[in-house]
C-alpha cells in the first residue's frame, strides 16, 4: 500500500515545511524577547510569559494527537493545524499589548502542537519499510535543525527588520503547506465512534501544565521555597499519579498501556527524553555563553552555533541511507558517542576558547545527534502497529518536549547556584597578602583599596565564576549523554517482514 502512494515527493516535502515551521517557533522567538519587552512595556518576569504560554500550551495538546485524528481524520485536523498555526503567528505579530501575544501565543501552541507527531506519522505511512530510515532522516533534518537555526535567523530578522518578522515568517511557509496538503494529502479513515478518556486526558493535562510552569517559573522564584512551586509541584505530582490509577484501571484509557509492551517503543521514548536534554539544554547555555562572556554580537553568536546544524543534517542524509543495512544500535551508539566527545571537549572552554575550537565541538555534537536520531526514530516504531503510530508518534513528541524544558531548567538552576558558590569561594582568596595582586598592572586595575578597582576585581571574580558554572553543566550534560549509552541494549531490531495483521486490528479495537 504504502509503496504505491501517489505524490510521494509532494506530500514530503508538505509535512517538512510543517516540521520546520512548528520547530523554528521553539527557539527563533527566544532572542527577540528583550526587543518584545521594550515594545510591550513588560518587565523581565512578564516577557517570559511569551515563551511559556506556548511551551504549556503545545505540551498538553500533543498527547490528544491521536485520538484526534482518528476522530477527525488525520488530514483535516493537519488542515486545522496548520491554519490555525499561521493565524496565531499572524496575530502574535500584531499583538499590541502583553495579554494579546500571550493570548497568541497560547493559540499557536494549542494548534502547532500535533504538526510534529502528523508529519511524522504520514512519513511512516506513505513510505514502505525499507525507505523509512530516509524518510526519519528528512524529517528529522526538520526537528533537529529547525530549534538550532532558530537564533540564527531570529537574531537576524530582529536586528535587520523587526521582532514581529519572527512571527511573519510563517505566513509564505503555512500557505504552501496548506496548499499541498489539500491537494496532495488523501484522508484517513475517521471512526465516528472513537471516545475520548476525558479524566485521563485531564489529569495528564495537569501533570503536564503544572509541570511546566514549575520548570519555567522555578529559577525566578528560587523554586521550592517559593509557595507557587510547592503548589505546581503538588499539583503535578497528585494529578500524575491518579492518571497512572486510571490508566491502570481504565478499560479505554487515554494512553493505551499496550504502547509500552513493545519494548523498541518504551525504550525510544526513554531514549529521545535524553536527546530533548543534551540538544536544546546545550544549546540554551551556548547561546548566553557566546553573549555574555564572550561579547559576540546576536548574529555573530547564531553564525558560530549554526555548523551544528550542519553537522546534524550531513550525519542525517549519511545515515538515512545507512539504516537497514547497518545495524542501527550501533549508529545509535556511534552517535552517542561524538555526542559525548563534544561535550567533552566543551567542558575545557576558557574565555580564550577560540571560534575554531567552538565550530568544531558543535558540528561534532551536531552530527552526533544526527546519528542518533533517524536510527531511534525509525527502530522506536519499527515494531509499532500501524494503527498506534499517530498516538505513539505524540508520545514521542511529548517526551522530546519535556526532556527539553527539565534539561533547560536543570542547567540554568545548576549555573546560577554554581555561579555565586564559585564566587563566594573565589573571594575567599581575594586577601591584602595575595602577591597577584601586588604586582602590576594588576595593583592598579584590581587595587582592593579603591572603589574602581574592587568594582573592576568584583566583575573579573563574577565572570570567572559564571565560567565554572557553565563547565559543570557541560560536565552533567557530559554525564546524562554517558548514562544514555547502556538504553542500546534494551533496543532491538525491528522485522524486517510486515507488520502483523492481526495486532494491527487488534490495536483498533
Amino acid at each position: 500500500m504504502t509503496a504505491k502512494t501517489p505524490h510521494r515527493a509532494a506530500i514530503t516535502v508538505c509535512v517538512m515545511l510543517a516540521t520546520i515551521m512548528q520547530a523554528l517557533d521553539t527557539t527563533i522567538a527566544n532572542v527577540a524577547l528583550p526587543y518584545m519587552q521594550g515594545s510591550l512595556s513588560a518587565s523581565q518576569d512578564q516577557i517570559n510569559w511569551v515563551l511559556t504560554s506556548y511551551i504549556v500550551a503545545a505540551a498538553i495538546m500533543t498527547p490528544p494527537t491521536g485520538w484526534l485524528a482518528g476522530r477527525f481524520g488525520r488530514k483535516r485536523l493537519f488542515l486545522v493545524a496548520v491554519v490555525g498555526f499561521t493565524v496565531a503567528s499572524i496575530l502574535c505579530a500584531i499583538a499590541t499589548s502583553l495579554p494579546q501575544i500571550v493570548l497568541y501565543r497560547l493559540l499557536q501552541g494549542v494548534f502547532g502542537a500535533s504538526l510534529v507527531p502528523l508529519s511524522q506519522a504520514v512519513l511512516l505511512d506513505i513510505y514502505p519499510r525499507e525507505q523509512q530510515g530516509s524518510a526519519m532522516a528528512m524529517w528529522g533534518v526538520g526537528v533537529m535543525v529547525g530549534p538550532i537555526l532558530g537564533p540564527t535567523l531570529g537574531g537576524w530578522l530582529t536586528e535587520h527588520y523587526d521582532w514581529r518578522w519572527v512571527f511573519y515568517i510563517n505566513l509564505p511557509i503555512g500557505i504552501l503547506t496548506f496548499i499541498g496538503l489539500s491537494t496532495f494529502l488523501s484522508e484517513t479513515a475517521r471512526n465516528a465512534a472513537a471516545k475520548l478518556d476525558w479524566f485521563g486526558f485531564g489529569m495528564l493535562s495537569l501533570a503536564i501544565g503544572a509541570l511546566q510552569m514549575m520548570l519555567d517559573r522555578g529559577e525566578q522564584l528560587d523554586w521550592f521555597s517559593s509557595i507557587e512551586i510547592i503548589t505546581e509541584a503538588t499539583v503535578s505530582a497528585v494529578a500524575f499519579y491518579l492518571f497512572l490509577v486510571h490508566s491502570f484501571t481504565a478499560k479505554n484509557p487515554f494512553v493505551p498501556l499496550r504502547l509500552f509492551r513493545d519494548r523498541n517503543f518504551a525504550t525510544g521514548i526513554g531514549f529521545i527524553f535524553v536527546v530533548g536534554i543534551i540538544l536544546l539544554a546545550t544549546l540554551a547555555l551556548l547561546t548566553p555563553f557566546l553573549q555574555t562572556l564572550m561579547g559576540y554580537p546576536v548574529v555573530t553568536a547564531g553564525l558560530v552555533l549554526a555548523p551544528r546544524g550542519v553537522g546534524t543534517m550531513l550525519a542525517m542524509l549519511v545515515v538515512g541511507r545507512l539504516v537497514g543495512r547497518v545495524d542501527a544500535r550501533l549508529l545509535i551508539l556511534s552517535g552517542l558517542s561524538l555526542t559525548t566527545l563534544a561535550l567533552w571537549q566543551m567542558t575545557h572552554f576558557t574565555q580564550d576558547v577560540s571560534q575554531g575550537a567552538l565550530i568544531e565541538s558543535g558540528f561534532i555534537q551536531g552530527a552526533g545527534l544526527g546519528l542518533i536520531f533517524v536510527p531511534l526514530s525509525t527502530n522506536t516504531f519499527g515494531t509499532l502497529a500501524p494503527a498506534d503510530r499517530a498516538q505513539g508518534t505524540g508520545l514521542f513528541s511529548l517526551m522530546r518536549n519535556l526532556g527539553s524544558s527539565i534539561g533547560i531548567s536543570v542547567v540554568f538552576s545548576l549555573l546560577t547556584s554554581e555561579t555565586q558558590v564559585n564566587h563566594a569561594d573565589l573571594a575567599t582568596r581575594i586577601t591584602p597578602f595575595n602577591r597577584l595582586l601586588q604586582a602590576p598592572p594588576f595593583d592598579h586595575f584590581w587595587n582592593p583599596a579603591t572603589l574602581a578597582g574592587r568594582a573592576a576585581l568584583d566583575a573579573e571574580l563574577t565572570r570567572q565564576a559564571t565560567l565554572i558554572g557553565y563547565l559543570d553543566a557541560f560536565k552533567l550534560m557530559l554525564i546524562v549523554s554517558v548514562l544514555a549509552m547502556p538504553l542500546v541494549l534494551l533496543l532491538r531490531k525491528p522485522r524486517s517482514a510486515a507488520p502483523d495483521p492481526h495486532a494491527a486490528a487488534a490495536a483498533m479495537d
